[in-house]
Formats: C-alpha cells, structure tokens, sequence
C-alpha cells in the first residue's frame, strides 16, 4: 500500500507588532498599525528545493531550510519595522536593503560569538583544571546551553521583546488550532497552547545537544583549528538538528518522541506569552491569506485552461503589495 503524502506543513515567525505565516507556495505578514489597521502583504514563496530536487534529501533540505527561512524572516521583520517608519512620515529613514544585510551580517557575527567563541574561550580558561578532551567538551557544551537560556531571559525582560514574545504565542495557538482542524476564530484559537513541538526555539536546543554529541568527536589541541571546525561542521549540525525536530513535531502521538520534545517546551515558556485577542486576530488573519492563496494556487494548477488570459497569477504581484483590513 503507497504512504499517504504528508500535506503542506504550515508555520511562521512573530514580527514587530505582527506575525508571519508561511505555507506551501505563499507567505503572509499581518502587521497592526497604531491606528487599529491591520496591514496584510502577501507574496509567493519558492525555494531551491524545486530547483534542485537533490535539496529535498535529509540533512540538505535542512540546511536549505534554515538559509530561507533566515532570510525569508529578515525580509518580513524589515516589513514590519517600515509600518511604523511610514507612520511617522518620515519615509527616508525606511530601512534600505543594504541597511537589512548589514543586519543580517551583524546578527550571524553576534550568534557566532556568543555561541562558538565565548564557549571556546571558557573553556581554554579551565584547560588547567580540565585536561580530559572529553570533559572539556561537556563543559563547553553546558557552557552554550547556559548561554543560549541566559541570554534567552535577558532580552525578554524588555518590553519591547515581550510584546514579540506574545505574537509568537498567537502564531503557535493559531497554527495548533489549523492543525486541530478547528475553525479560525478568536474563541476557537484561544483555548490552544503556545507551544509548538516544530519550533524554532526548540530548533536552537536541539541545536546545542546535538552540536555536543558531533563535537565531542574532535579532538583537537589548537583553539584556532577548534574554531574552524565548529564553524565548518554547523550546516551538518543543523542538518540533523532539522530532521530531529521534523520527526518528533510529526510523531507526537508516541510518548518516546514527545518526551524528546518537552526540553523544547520548557525553554518556550521563556520565547512565549499568552497572547490577547488583538493579537490572534493578527496571527489568524496571516493564515487565513496564505491558506486562501495557497487555494488559489492549487486550483490554477489544476484547471489551467479555465484561467482568463488576462488573469494575473501570483508570481506576477508586485513583491510589496499591502492590503489593508481593520
């Protein structure tokens, strides 16, 4: 008997006073404005993986995944940030594409720091104490972990972050509630948890052991080589981490992968927070886009003869093309 294909697997990220929302073929942004309007950009999506099916293999569709998906999220949060540029009038000081690449740069040379160099060098500080290579790696390991839940805790003290925080909690109700298949309204996606075992924070956990399981294989004497490797050896750690993640999130019904799931959980209690209604209706309103363009898009692919000639298809919108709903 032939496997049932998996369907489209829908998810997002929280945005600046909004939420991003991502499936098959389309991707939307809903954004509130200070005013009370939500904002809605929506756009196709691809991805190299249909370009080169090759990318679809485990470990390299990963990889693949993260690239876009860093990418896909700068794009939108620099969408969100403009909203409130534009609302104060002030339209040149929207953020430029190069302003958002140095940001991109910044943000990989700060996450490189934190957890490949500031681990490295703590653990060069108790070489003395700790000449085992075996134990150094453990302490290394327990270093980052520290370091990514210490760090974790310190931004959402702001109130900015926490405000973020919360966003990321309605795009997990509202995505438990689709998969529940539950109508989207606000009364229905309220009732659901913000957890979500397909995380991206629950991805940087998984990111953390499993770097600790692969470096604990190096045995390496030089700081310099430690470095390279770790930094050379990241797209097979994320790699694995990825497909980790993509099986227990399909497979939470078997209590072993649920269990695996659950250090994920704790550490979201501190990424999110229980959303209010104006933010579900933000979240809902972003899955609700893309739902109904990824059904258009399905449609089209299966009657192509019945689409007017002068029928724009999706790849032929503008790539900024708001649409405001209050």
């Amino acid at each position: 008997m032939a496997k049932k294909p998996l369907s489209p697997t829908y998810g997002g990220q929280a945005v600046i006073e909004g939420v991003m929302m991502r499936g098959r073929d389309n991707l939307a942004v809903a954004v509130r404005k200070n005013n009370g309007e939500i904002v809605v950009h929506q756009e196709p999506v691809s991805t190299l993986a249909k370009k080169y099916p090759v990318l679809k293999y485990p470990l390299l569709r990963g990889i693949v995944a993260l690239g876009e998906s860093f990418t896909v999220g700068m794009k939108v949060l620099m969408f969100s940030a403009n909203q409130f540029v534009e609302e104060e009038d002030k339209p040149e000081v929207k953020l430029s594409p190069w302003e958002g690449f140095l940001m991109v740069g910044l943000a990989l040379v700060m996450a490189i720091l934190l957890f490949v160099v500031l681990p490295l060098m703590g653990r060069s500080l108790i070489g003395n104490i700790i000449d085992s290579s075996f134990w150094g790696n453990v302490f290394e390991s327990v270093l980052r972990m520290l370091i990514l839940v210490g760090y974790i805790s310190a931004v959402s003290l702001l109130k900015d972050i926490q405000r973020v925080f919360a966003y990321h909690g309605a795009e997990h109700k509202t995505i438990n509630a689709f998969e529940a298949k539950k109508e989207l309204t606000v009364e229905n996606v309220r009732q659901f948890t913000t957890f979500h075992p397909r995380c991206g924070t629950s991805f940087l956990l998984f990111v953390v052991v499993v770097s600790a399981v692969i470096f604990s294989f190096l045995h390496y004497e030089s700081l310099l080589m430690r470095f390279v490797m770790r930094i050379a050896l990241l797209p097979l750690v994320a790699g694995i981490s990825y497909e980790i993640i993509r099986f227990t999130g399909r497979h939470q019904e078997f209590f072993l992968w649920k269990a695996l799931s659950m250090p994920g959980y704790w550490l979201q209690k501190l990424t999110t927070r229980e959303p209010d209604d104006q933010m579900l209706e933000v979240a809902i309103t972003s899955l609700q886009t893309v739902l109904e363009a990824d059904a258009a898009e399905s449609s089209k692919e299966k009657k192509p003869s019945m689409a007017s000639e002068g029928e724009a298809s999706l790849a032929e919108k503008p790539a900024l093309s708001n649409e405001t709903t209050s």
